[in-house]
Order: structure tokens, then C-alpha cells, then sequence
């Protein structure tokens, strides 16, 4: 009887729990939009090929090749310096940096200082708060 009031949590794995579950859901209410949406979705092949046309393919690849980098970096950074966030705060400001001159339409003195003023300090303020308000480590 007294298993039946025991409760064994494996730390290793149980952070696991939610991911995996939201990522089911969403998994098939993809299927079910697929399912109910089919023709429409068949269908749409002229209007996904005019927007692949006039897309901005250098900032949508940017975006895409930084924010990838951005997140497989993160951690084995921070791995140097375990549990400090120093990975989140490191691998931040050169990726806002980067996403900020890839997003500017005039790359000049004038908007570049500013720029990258912020993209060292909003990605401090950020570690400082997680960190020290709030006790939380990143990665």
C-alpha cells in the first residue's frame, strides 16, 4: 500500500514531458488541417511559387542560417562555463548584431552605432535579469 503513495521523478528525462506532449498536438492538428484542407492546400502551388518569387531570399536564408547557428552554438558555449548563462549572453550578442545589419535597409555610421549598442545591451540585461533577479541559469 505504501507504493501507491510514493512518487519517483527521474530529473534526467521528466523535462521531457511537455515538449513531447505540445509537440503530439501539434503534430495532428497538422494532419487533421491537412485532412480537412487538402484541395486548398493542393491547390495553392501558384500562390506559394509568386511568393517564392518575391521574397527577400538573402534575409529569409540569413535569418534562417543565424537563428540555426545561433541555437547549436548556445550550448556548447555555455558548457564552458556552466551554468552561468555566459553561452546565452556570448552567442546573443554577435547573433543580434547580425540580425540587426542584415535587417537594415541603409548600413551606414549613422545606424550601425546604435545598433550594435543594442545588441550588447539588451542580451546583458536579459542574462542579468534571468541570472540575478531571477535566479534562472540559461544555457
Amino acid at each position: 500500500m505504501s507504493e501507491l503513495l510514493r512518487v519517483t521523478v527521474d530529473f534526467d528525462r521528466s523535462h521531457l514531458i511537455f515538449p513531447t506532449l505540445i509537440g503530439g498536438i501539434l503534430i495532428l492538428l497538422g494532419l487533421a488541417i491537412l485532412l480537412t484542407h487538402r484541395r486548398a492546400i493542393t491547390g495553392a502551388g501558384a500562390m506559394w511559387a509568386e511568393t517564392l518569387a518575391g521574397m527577400d531570399k538573402i534575409r529569409f536564408f540569413g535569418t534562417l542560417v543565424l537563428t540555426i547557428v545561433y541555437f547549436l552554438l548556445m550550448v556548447p558555449v555555455g558548457n564552458l562555463w556552466p551554468n552561468t548563462g555566459l553561452g546565452f549572453l556570448i552567442c546573443s550578442i554577435p547573433f543580434v548584431a547580425l540580425i540587426g545589419i542584415l535587417y537594415m535597409h541603409e548600413r551606414d555610421a549613422r545606424g550601425l552605432v546604435p545598433m550594435l549598442i543594442v545588441s550588447v545591451v539588451a542580451p546583458t540585461i536579459v542574462w542579468w535579469l534571468f541570472t540575478y533577479v531571477f535566479a534562472l541559469t540559461l544555457p
